[in-house]
């Protein structure tokens, strides 16, 4: 949970290191922490679709009677069996109300259960969190406006608590003077930093290795230095 992945003394600490790290910079870093970025209820209608469509299969390895047709018999029955033809029909259409009954249950006890949240989570699979993660983190970089700073060198770092991911994007400004991976550092800081158990001193870390970064790059402009984004982390709940 966002809430419960920081404390309050990690905020407040988290706060203090981006404004210590703008001090020696033009740039901004923003810092963000999502309770969960892939709540999708499309992840239980897709498993609740494909249990219901596996219900015929199920009903004959449970072994729903099913007597082998001889195509030789006429109307296609078992040989030596004399079926009314109204008879016949109505088995069929038993059959296919109660297969029908059955695949509907499925569906929806199948979308009930997928649809807790813990259980939605297990199901979904990781390179379907794993996009929703970055297109989130996306978003939110507009957004919060990080795209808008004057010389395009806003930092994002975002995290997303449920899926226990994490994303750094940086804006063409600083990204068009670095060279490639440039941010893997900071982002195995702060993922040692949450694995651990530290997540505070995560953010600590990456905030501080971004900001060496973008001090090298664009330091300080003396008397016209604003910050242009707030210090404090953003704290999103799940939707």
């Amino acid at each position: 949970m966002a809430k419960a992945l920081l404390t309050t003394s990690d905020l407040a600490a988290i706060e203090a290191a981006v404004r210590a790290a703008e001090e020696n910079t033009s740039g901004e870093i923003y810092c963000i922490v999502a309770e969960e970025s892939s709540e999708d209820l499309l992840i239980p209608l897709a498993w609740a679709t494909g249990v219901a469509l596996l219900a015929p299969a199920i009903l004959l390895l449970a072994g729903l009677p099913a007597p082998a047709l001889d195509p030789a018999a006429p109307g296609g029955w078992p040989t030596g069996w004399s079926v009314l033809p109204t008879t016949r029909e109505a088995a069929v259409h038993a059959a296919r109300v109660g297969t029908l009954v059955f695949q509907a249950a499925l569906f929806v006890s199948v979308l009930t259960i997928a649809s807790i949240t813990p259980i939605r989570r297990l199901l979904t699979p990781k390179a379907f969190k794993r996009e929703r993660v970055r297109q989130r983190a996306e978003t939110q970089f507009l957004a919060h406006n990080l795209s808008a700073t004057r010389d395009r060198t806003g930092v994002l770092i975002y995290v997303s608590a449920a899926e226990h991911m994490a994303e750094l994007i940086a804006d063409e400004g600083i990204n068009a003077k670095v060279e490639p991976g440039t941010w893997d550092r900071a982002m195995q800081a702060l993922i040692g930093g949450l694995k651990s158990g530290e997540p505070g001193e995560g953010f600590i870390a990456a905030i501080g290795l971004c900001g060496g970064v973008l001090a090298e790059h664009f330091p300080p402009r003396p008397l016209d230095n604003p910050n242009e984004l707030p210090d404090a982390v953003v704290l999103l709940p799940s939707s």
